[in-house]
């Protein structure tokens, strides 16, 4: 069957910067940054976009166009022995990440709903956890984690130009303005000053003392939130002509994303200083308690509240399809199964397996430990490696297509996956998995003696 293309270079960006800009921007990125030291936590996070990010991006572009193929096919076709195997932790990120991702847009929704139907009068920080807690799980978690995978499902059977590429076409831009009109709203209250000051400016003493947790962190937060390490970016890749430069595309896709997540921070901390409200709050509820008790206290707080929290409803779901695209193009390019009943069967599957999430919100930390602190950086090692060193001449020569002869440039660049990526990948890569394991040990390990 004919492979589907890009009808735009709009396109595609926008779908790349919709895989980005999802609840890894707008959900993830503020609370971890309050739980590490706010201006610190952005201060390494930046520079991890900048000098790992950008240069990572273009690792999953190279192969993805040189293949026009999914990750596990890609990586076959370039690769022997061993690394056949390493699509295929790409297919298993994709399914644990979108399991729990979808649970969490799911929680976006209902809060939108309530808003609508309720508003957020609350009288402080504990009535907004037991909403937390009657969302999050049970009947109502399950029913909106079916209705967010519905919805990507659909997107997603509808094909790359006429789902895709129509989709991140409508849902970006309406991200970027609904975030723009928030930030906006957000500096005139009295707070703000005190929030940019905590949000902007990094202690470098806190950093110091704290670096075996910011590191990880923030190297997390940037494959994350940039869609690495999962292979989305080389199923998007793929769908591309060789007239395309990947080093101009790679540039706006992470400045845009990079942009946006910083002013999610310029929304969050001012409603939260507002409120009184310490940021850094623990874990998944962070956001949703401290922004629903916010929005109890602040002028027009309840419209404020349905426009931010269908905002990250949006911005999940472009992301969303990014993911199942990963998946489902395996069985449409490897299996020959058709894109309708690839995404429904697919879509599925990942539903089942986000369903324990619904139930306690330990399998959210122990699927989400697993991907963001572990997985994601494994994969962004190992096509590190596998493009410095087993296809470096492919790669560069790949890179110059649609740019012209990079002369030295080229050659820097793959020194660059080879030796400073690498070596910081796996610095965060063994503190993650020391922390998962903490996490084994610890808090997972009494949940299961107390069941």
């Amino acid at each position: 069957m004919a492979r589907e293309t890009w009808a735009t270079r709009a396109g595609f960006i926008l779908a790349a910067v919709g895989s980005a800009v999802g609840l890894g921007n707008i959900w993830r990125f503020p609370f971890i940054t309050g739980q590490e030291g706010g201006g610190a936590f952005l201060f390494v996070y930046l520079l991890f976009v900048a000098l790992i990010g950008f240069p990572a991006i273009l690792v999953e572009f190279v192969i993805g166009r040189y293949t026009n193929l999914n990750p596990v096919g890609a990586i076959r076709e370039l690769g022997s022995g061993a690394w056949h195997y390493l699509g295929w932790l790409f297919v298993a990120i994709g399914f644990v990440i979108l399991s729990y991702y979808s649970v969490v847009a799911g929680w976006f929704l209902r809060y939108t709903l309530i808003g609508v139907t309720d508003g957020y009068a609350l009288a402080g920080p504990e009535e907004a956890g037991q909403l937390f807690g009657t969302v999050t799980t049970g009947i109502d978690s399950l029913l909106f984690h079916a209705v967010f995978m519905a919805l990507v499902i659909a997107i997603i059977a509808a094909g790359v130009r006429k789902g895709i590429e129509v989709g991140v076409k409508v849902m970006v831009p309406a991200i970027i303005v609904l975030l723009l009109g928030l930030a906006a709203y957000a500096f005139t209250l009295d707070a703000s000053g005190a929030a940019y000051s905590y949000y902007l400016s990094p202690d470098f003493g806190y950093l110091v003392a704290n670096w075996t947790s910011i590191l990880p962190a923030a190297a997390g937060q940037a494959f994350f939130t940039l869609s690495l390490g999962m292979g989305v970016m080389i199923t998007y890749a793929s769908y591309l002509g060789e007239d395309r430069n990947l080093a101009s595309d790679a540039g706006v896709i992470v400045a845009l994303d990079t942009l946006i997540a910083v002013i999610v921070g310029f929304v969050v901390f001012p409603f939260l200083f507002a409120a009184g409200i310490e940021p850094g709050g623990p874990g998944a509820s962070a956001i949703f308690v401290s922004l629903t008790s916010a929005f109890s206290t602040v002028p027009g707080g309840r419209i404020l509240g349905i426009v931010f929290f269908a905002m990250v409803g949006i911005a999940a779901l472009s992301s969303a399809i990014s993911i199942l695209e990963v998946l489902v193009s395996y069985l449409i390019d490897e299996v020959g199964v058709g894109r309708v009943p690839a995404a429904i069967a697919i879509g599925v599957a990942v539903f089942l397996l986000g369903v324990p999430v619904t139930v306690d919100l330990i399998f959210l930390d122990l699927y989400d430990g697993l991907a963001d602190g572990v997985l994601l950086v494994l994969g962004s090692l190992l096509l590190a490696l596998f493009v410095g060193w087993v296809i470096p001449d492919v790669a560069r020569e790949e890179l110059q297509k649609g740019i012209g002869d990079l002369g030295g440039l080229g050659t820097a660049w793959i020194w660059i996956v080879r030796i400073p990526i690498v070596i910081v990948v796996v610095v965060s890569l063994y503190l993650g998995i020391v922390d998962y394991a903490d996490f084994l040990t610890g808090n997972f390990a009494e949940w299961l003696a107390a069941r």
